[in-house]
Formats: structure tokens, C-alpha cells, sequence
């Protein structure tokens, strides 16, 4: 199953306490103070991971605890650090804070982003000497880390999406161009998640193309399953927009998902299409499509019927 939501608590190191001590040895009846500093408390560090597909990683992951800093000791000797949490995320998570504000979106590989930060150690008792108070018989205790809980939500980073209404033949043309394995069946809605694929372009790169659940008038506002992948659309730099040849009518099927496009907003209803007319071999003739749209870059008539 495809998961692109996840909520969990994240909880940052204490810093340890600074040391309480007094410097003792022969014949130095009065060394002084000389507690170290506390460590510093280990972050939790969200890390973009551009081999991750989805947010599976967190279905039994609730909390993230980073290591406490380790205590100051004699001979101004420093405590240990905490140990730092990384937790790698697929390229396009956004973190938001409890409020739903957004806090950070991972878009590039390897981006790094402290989602809670380590409490900062206490201060010795070496530190707190001076020419009048030349024994000082305290320390400062460590500051608590950051703890809070975060939505984790997936937008998918992707070249290409496929758009269109169920039954159109999304996963067909999927399986087809790419070396994903979709589903595929005479029925609508058979693809129920997102689905990846990756091409390999003529210059030689790796493009990826996703398909997700078919539109259905009103998606925008609830309706169907598509309401819920709109998002994994917003960063497809093209939409391929699969239409079913073979029902007819192909603007007006057109116009209804671009209507959906539109009310959804993130600028959907602005990005370039590739219109696929697909299933032309239930055709006699290979059909026209008479819109004319300043976005559409091409009209490709194809089907991706098996043999």
C-alpha cells in the first residue's frame, strides 16, 4: 500500500549538565574548580532520500528520540554530544507543525532539515570563576531538546502524471512506456494508489511518470478516490492527459477533468498536457481532437491494448 501521510512525535536530546569539581591533588591543596561542560543534545534530522517511493517507513515508527548529552566531568573534561536521529523521507515531504503550517519541503535530493533540535549543555563550575568568587560550588543543568509532533505529507517530485478520467487506459499506457507493473482491468477505479514508472529519455536520463486514481467530476471537492492524489500532480512538470477514444465526445471529457484541475488550484489548471487519445483499436478510424488549448504541446493518438 502506498503511504503518503504519517504523524509523529519528535523528541530532541537534553543537554547534559555541566560538572561539579574541584581540581585535587598532592600537594595542590586548592586547585580550583575544574567541571567540564555538559554535551550538547542529538537532533532529529529529516534527510530527502531519492531511493524512498513512499512514507512505509513510518507506519510503525510513532516516535523519534535523540541521544542526551553526556554530563561534564573532572579535569574540565566536556560530556559527549547526544547522538543525532536520522530518519530518511522521499525527495518531496513536506513537514508541517501541528497547527497544519507548513515547516519545511524537502524537494531536492539529500536535502537535510532539523525537525527538532538538541538542548544546548550546561555550563561547568570552571566557568563560573572569578578573582571574587574563586570556588564556585554550582553548575548549570542542561537545557531540554525540542519535542513536538509533525505531519509528514508526500507530494510526489515527478517529469510527467497521468491525468484523466477512470477507465481511460492510465495504467495501460503506464505499463507500456515504463517499467512499472500496474494493475490493469475492464473496470474503474482500478488503480486505487500511486503508482511510479520510470522511462529512460532520449538524452539518456531517467524520467519518472506517475499515475494516480482516475478523476471524477467534483474531485476537487471530495468526490471519488482522486480528491486524495490531487497532490502527487502539483510537481509534475506535464500532465499526460489520457482521454478513452472510444466513448466519444472528446472535449467534453476533456473540459470535466480540466474543470477538476482547475478548482483544485496549485496551478493545475496552468501546466503543460500531452493528450493521449487511447483505445483507437476499438475504432474504425483514428478520431480528431478539435480543442485548441495554448497548453496542450501535442495530440497523440495511440492504444495500449495488449499484442
Amino acid at each position: 500500500m502506498f503511504h503518503d501521510r504519517a504523524h509523529i512525535q519528535v523528541e530532541a536530546g537534553r543537554g547534559g549538565h555541566g560538572g561539579l569539581s574541584f581540581r585535587r591533588e598532592k600537594y595542590v591543596p586548592r586547585g580550583g574548580p575544574d567541571g567540564g561542560d555538559g554535551g550538547r543534545g542529538g537532533d532529529v534530522v529529516m534527510l530527502a532520500d531519492s531511493a524512498l517511493r513512499d512514507l512505509s517507513a513510518f507506519r510503525r515508527v510513532k516516535v523519534l528520540r535523540a541521544g542526551k548529552g553526556g554530563n561534564g566531568l573532572g579535569s574540565r573534561k566536556h560530556g559527549a554530544d547526544g547522538e543525532t536521529v536520522e530518519m530518511r523521507v522521499p525527495v518531496g515531504t513536506q513537514i508541517l507543525d501541528p497547527e497544519g503550517g507548513l515547516v519545511a519541503d524537502l524537494t531536492a535530493a539529500d536535502t537535510r532539515f532539523i525537525a527538532a533540535r538538541g538542548g544546548r549543555g550546561g555550563r561547568g563550575n570552571a566557568r563560573f570563576a572569578t578573582s571574587t568568587r574563586q570556588t564556585p560550588r554550582f553548575a548549570e543543568t542542561g537545557l531540554p531538546g525540542d519535542e513536538l509532533e509533525i505531519d509528514l505529507r508526500l507530494k510526489l517530485v515527478v517529469d510527467a502524471a497521468l491525468a484523466g478520467l477512470p477507465n481511460a487506459g492510465k495504467s495501460s499506457l503506464l505499463r507500456r512506456v515504463s517499467n512499472a507493473k500496474p494493475k490493469v482491468a475492464d473496470y474503474p477505479f482500478t488503480t486505487l494508489e500511486p503508482v511510479l514508472g520510470i522511462v529512460d529519455g532520449s538524452d539518456e536520463r531517467q524520467l519518472t511518470i506517475a499515475d494516480v486514481p482516475g478523476l471524477i467530476e467534483g474531485a476537487a471537492d471530495g468526490a471519488g478516490l482522486g480528491h486524495e492524489f490531487l497532490a502527487h500532480l502539483e510537481r509534475a512538470r506535464l500532465l499526460i492527459h489520457v482521454l478513452d477514444a472510444s466513448e466519444g465526445d472528446l472535449e467534453e471529457r476533456f473540459r470535466t477533468v480540466d474543470r477538476e484541475l482547475s478548482a483544485y488550484g496549485a496551478g493545475l489548471d496552468e501546466r503543460p498536457q500531452l493528450v493521449v487519445l487511447n483505445k483507437i483499436d476499438l475504432l474504425e478510424s483514428i478520431p480528431t481532437f478539435e480543442l485548441r488549448d495554448e497548453r496542450i504541446a501535442r495530440v497523440v493518438a495511440t492504444s495500449c491494448a495488449p499484442g
